[in-house]
């Protein structure tokens, strides 16, 4: 099914569309306009923030107007309250006669509140949802209005490298908590007036600030409004990580592999979006996704772009092997010694028999008992204090391991497979990809001592037509081998110069399929040619 056809029918589907504003909300406040009674208004706000110690109301009188200033001090900044806010309306409170008028509150607004980000609030639900997010509420007497001045004071933290994903010679910043901070990352890579950022809140009990970044005039307009029909579709009460809100949006959750690309680097989103993919960034989320999402695109990395092609396409050669030996390595050793050892030269064999003299375990429990004790030593080394985890890893495994070789629980040879296995799967750069791996690497090693080999190979080609099934956004997962063209694999398992890569890949549909029409092969000046420097 082609993609045009594919979005066509998810457009003929009807959806309805949720609303989050005012779900945990009172039913009496959800449809309340603002009260001109401040006591009703005051009780309304107790009712909703209860007792809790960071709500303060301050009370005011201006031009002889009773009033309140509402605000949580978890949200909000002391001295802006106090200089911008507190002190203007001192100054002025004897000259702002005009607020009395019918059309006084956005004059008094627009005067006294100079260059701050303000907003007029009629419905008490708006008024209760700025305050939640850093906002300072001015409420008036006999007013039908209240004034709502933005003073947020949120601590992120600053701007780190990569720990996830680091490089050698590309950019060391990485995204932080902060959508604002992550969306600027992205704008000082990309200054295009085309580059467009759409907000919009995802959660019944604790809404969250949702961003898609893509350029206007590249991105397929039709992935554009399928992924925003299943953010409107997450009926979800809360969005605490990226990671949660990509099992609602994604073609298919029951696969071990991420059908979403989820990153920590501005770099490799502001490229993708200059592919022609779409960017999702989630409040107080430092990893970023990036839709859609095919099998290649987990083997490639910012880096590649900033090394020399040649070296780039054999570490991708590298990248691709290393997978293909952490996912069936120990299976096929498995295999080989239980159904088909006349496959292993006898020298060979004789050592590896000679080995496992001894051990009171098939070979099949022997390669379970140590993968599993890596497991479990990976999470440890993970979840425990940095100082020490990685001494945990290393160590642990180098103890344990020759501790069970002199015991003779197992052998010498399924320590080495063991651990190149394990060394194969940390050359993945995405970490979600590689888990995949270590999924399915249980998966053939039982197939691999049932049926030997011929099982793993039925089993890599089951695994192939499941890939195959794979949709992200309507793309389909091995577009680069199932929809071969040759403009594609200029990006693929080889990397080829950037001068040659004059086009977008097609498989996204771009609205202006031509990246570097115009790009020349890099040359020295010919005789006779003055352009260059004498």
């Amino acid at each position: 099914m082609k993609l045009d056809e594919w979005i066509r029918q998810k457009k003929q589907k009807k959806q309805s569309k949720l609303s989050y504003s005012e779900e945990s909300l009172p039913d009496e406040i959800k449809e309340s306009p603002v009260s001109v009674d401040l006591n009703e208004i005051e009780e309304q706000l107790k009712s909703v923030f209860g007792e809790t110690v960071d709500f303060s109301i301050n009370r005011i009188s201006i031009e002889r107007m009773s009033g309140f200033l509402c605000y949580l001090d978890s949200m909000t900044n002391s001295t802006l309250i106090s200089a911008d806010i507190l002190e203007p309306i001192n100054i002025h409170n004897h000259s702002a006669n005009y607020i009395l008028e019918e059309q006084g509150v956005t004059r008094f607004m627009d005067c006294i509140f100079t260059g701050m980000t303000k907003e007029i609030v009629t419905a008490q639900s708006r008024a209760i949802e700025l305050l939640l997010r850093g906002y300072c509420v001015l409420y008036l007497e006999e007013r039908t209005e209240a004034i709502a001045l933005k003073v947020q004071n949120i601590q992120y933290r600053s701007i780190t490298e990569p720990t996830s994903q680091t490089t050698i010679r590309g950019p060391k910043d990485a995204f932080t908590e902060s959508a604002q901070t992550n969306i600027s990352l992205i704008r000082r890579r990309i200054k295009n007036p085309a580059l467009r950022f759409e907000g919009l809140e995802i959660g019944t009990d604790a809404p969250t600030g949702v961003y898609i970044g893509y350029l206007n005039d590249v991105a397929n307009s039709g992935i554009v409004q399928e992924l925003r029909n299943r953010l409107q579709k997450a009926n979800m009460n809360a969005v605490p990580l990226s990671g949660m809100l990509e099992e609602f949006i994604t073609d298919q959750t029951m696969t071990p592999f991420p059908l979403i690309y989820h990153t920590e680097r501005p770099d490799t989103i502001a490229a993708g979006i200059m592919e022609g993919k779409i960017a999702v960034i989630v409040e107080e989320a430092p990893f970023v996704l990036l839709v859609p999402a095919i099998f290649s695109d987990f083997f490639r990395v910012s880096e590649d772009y900033v090394q020399p092609f040649m070296m780039v396409s054999f570490i991708r050669f590298i990248r691709y092997i290393s997978f293909m030996l952490s996912l069936v390595l120990p299976s096929i050793y498995v295999g080989v010694i239980t159904y088909h050892q006349e496959l292993i030269p006898t020298p060979l064999l004789i050592s590896i028999i000679a080995q496992r003299e001894g051990v009171p375990f098939p070979t099949v429990v022997e390669a379970f008992i140590m993968e599993l004790t890596f497991e479990i030593l990976r999470e440890a080394g993970v979840r425990m204090p940095r100082a020490i985890g990685m001494t945990v890893s290393i160590v642990g495994g180098l103890v344990i391991g020759q501790a069970a070789v002199e015991a003779g629980l197992i052998s010498n040879i399924m320590v080495i497979v063991v651990s190149l296995t394990a060394i194969a799967g940390f050359v993945s750069p995405v970490y979600s990809f590689s888990m995949a791996a270590r999924l399915l690497r249980f998966v053939f090693m039982i197939v691999g001592a049932s049926t030997g080999l011929y099982g793993i190979m039925l089993g890599l080609m089951i695994m192939v037509c499941h890939l195959n099934s794979l949709r992200s956004f309507g793309v389909n997962y091995m577009t680069d081998i199932t929809n071969f063209r040759l403009s594609n694999q200029k990006d693929m398992v080889l990397r080829l110069p950037a001068w040659l890569m004059r086009t977008r890949p097609s498989f996204l549909q771009t609205k202006q399929p031509a990246k570097q029409p115009h790009a020349q092969r890099p040359a020295p000046p010919q005789k006779g040619d003055n352009s260059g420097n004498s």
